[in-house]
């Protein structure tokens, strides 16, 4: 990617290595504006100018980069611009990329042979099927996984986009609320002291009840889809023909439990070695974690026979489209952050107080949607901890006297990840398959107004039922 070519053109320059880091609390709101432009970006150009963003989007996310990294680099230095983005991507963004990529690629050697016939009852099963095991192998895991053989199964249907919306947020989603491996902002959570199962025992009930409604809400909008006297293509047109369920590349299923094994590990192993790069810690569980999981990449493409691959109609598309969209955003996305963790001092700091009373306890209804809402469009770990910390970031507190309060933001970080495409990072990769299958996926709009009638009613009850 251009960007990775620029960051690191910069970082070659010995100079350099001194780090510092951005203030955030002297920033003004309008360094929010490339990352404001990407994500404007990202939901009007397909609409408007889709084939200029299928053969541009990734110099258009450059230039939203540069847009932030070379004002940056005049008004505050080189040094804190290349700081900023060397960060960006040793610390958030290759870690990020590898741990996907590598869901990606083992989770498409996985081929469902025959064919499933997708009824609303078999597609909520597999929906439900999917929400538990998001939270023992992350919703990236899950989602990549599922979606091929609910796709395929469906292939028949001439309505099937509802299908993966509402893959899209349980899968993708919701499901991943259990446990430190299912997301992103648990796992965080999780380095900082949680205990594993912390969010078993206090994200258990808000999570029963998103997930059992949303299923119900699928079944019976399914069902009005599957009984239409349309909806079902004739025999002759189906491209799956009937043949019994088996599966080929299973070798995939033991380097699936390597990725968890791998995760799980570099969150308990604390060896205390660190190294320095470019004024960014970098600890060795975490180098070992993504060199073995690069590792286990090849050993996937090595040892999955290309048949499998083929039947799922593999491609790097779909992690292309996300390395690069997501590569911009952890650029454009450095400064909102920073004005974030200033708190009080920063130009959202009437997000901050609007989380605690004037008496200074916290407001868990208000932290419920202040995480979630940001975390809609913003990246849901790094919001996480902005609200982790907002809130006394002492683990053995916020597990205890605080513990509605982290029940809260953890709820926020990952169900309304659901509330748009770019809330968590399967949603795009998911949207991207439905795709490449021919399904006519819901525009960046068109799915917050999916979002919009079925979630945020839900979240309002559970406000009121869980955070009050």
């Amino acid at each position: 990617m251009r960007a990775n070519i620029f960051v690191g053109m910069l970082a070659l320059t010995p100079a350099l290595c001194g780090a510092a880091e951005l203030n955030g609390g002297g920033l003004s709101i309008l360094w929010g504006i490339p990352f404001t432009g990407l994500l404007l970006s990202i939901a009007l150009c397909p609409l408007l100018t889709p084939g200029f963003w299928h053969h541009h989007f990734g110099k258009l996310t450059v230039a939203w980069s540069l847009a932030f990294l070379l004002p940056c680099a005049f008004y505050f230095g080189t040094t804190t611009a290349v700081h900023g983005a060397v960060h960006a991507f040793v610390a958030e963004f290759f870690p990020f990329l590898i741990l996907i990529t590598s869901l990606f690629v083992v989770a498409g050697g996985i081929c469902v042979r025959g064919n499933l016939h997708g009824t609303p009852a078999l597609n909520t099963g597999l929906l439900a099927i999917g929400t538990v095991l998001a939270s023992f192998m992350g919703t990236t895991g899950a989602a990549m996984l599922l979606i091929r053989p609910l796709i395929r199964a469906n292939d028949n249907r001439k309505h099937a986009a509802h299908i993966v919306v509402f893959f899209i947020f349980l899968v993708a989603n919701a499901g991943g609320a259990l446990t430190p491996l299912g997301d992103p902002p648990l796992f965080l959570g999780f380095l900082k002291g949680v205990d594993f199962f912390w969010t078993v025992r206090h994200l258990f009930a808000p999570t029963i009840f998103l997930c059992s409604v949303l299923l119900i809400i699928f079944y019976l909008l399914d069902s009005h889809y599957y009984h239409k006297r349309e909806e079902i293509k004739p025999p002759e047109q189906d491209p799956t023909p009937d043949s019994a369920i088996r599966f080929e590349g299973k070798v995939n299923f033991f380097l699936l439990a390597a990725v968890v094994a791998l995760v799980l590990i570099s969150g308990f192993w604390k060896p205390g070695i660190a190294y320095s790069f470019f004024g960014n810690t970098v600890e060795l569980q975490n180098l070992l974690r993504d060199g073995l999981l690069i590792v286990v990449i090849f050993l996937s493409l090595w040892l999955t026979p290309e048949s499998a691959r083929r039947g799922n109609d593999f491609s790097w598309g779909p992690i292309q489209e996300v390395g690069k969209l997501f590569a911009g955003i952890f650029i454009t996305i450095i400064p909102v952050i920073a004005m974030l963790r200033a708190g009080e001092s920063g130009a959202f700091a009437s997000i901050v107080r609007a989380v605690t009373d004037g008496n200074g306890a916290p407001i868990n209804g208000m932290y419920f949607w202040a995480t979630g809402i940001l975390s809609s469009f913003l990246d849901n770990a790094p919001t996480y901890l902005v609200f982790f910390n907002t809130a006394g970031g002492d683990a053995n507190t916020l597990m205890t006297t605080m513990a509605a309060t982290l029940a809260a933001i953890s709820c926020g970080a990952v169900f309304m990840g659901a509330n748009s495409y770019i809330g968590n990072a399967p949603n795009m990769m998911v949207k991207a398959i439905a795709e490449e299958r021919g399904i006519r996926m819901p525009s960046f709009f068109a799915y917050m107004g999916w979002s919009c009638a079925i979630l945020i009613p839900l979240f309002i009850l559970m406000t009121f039922i869980f955070f009050v």
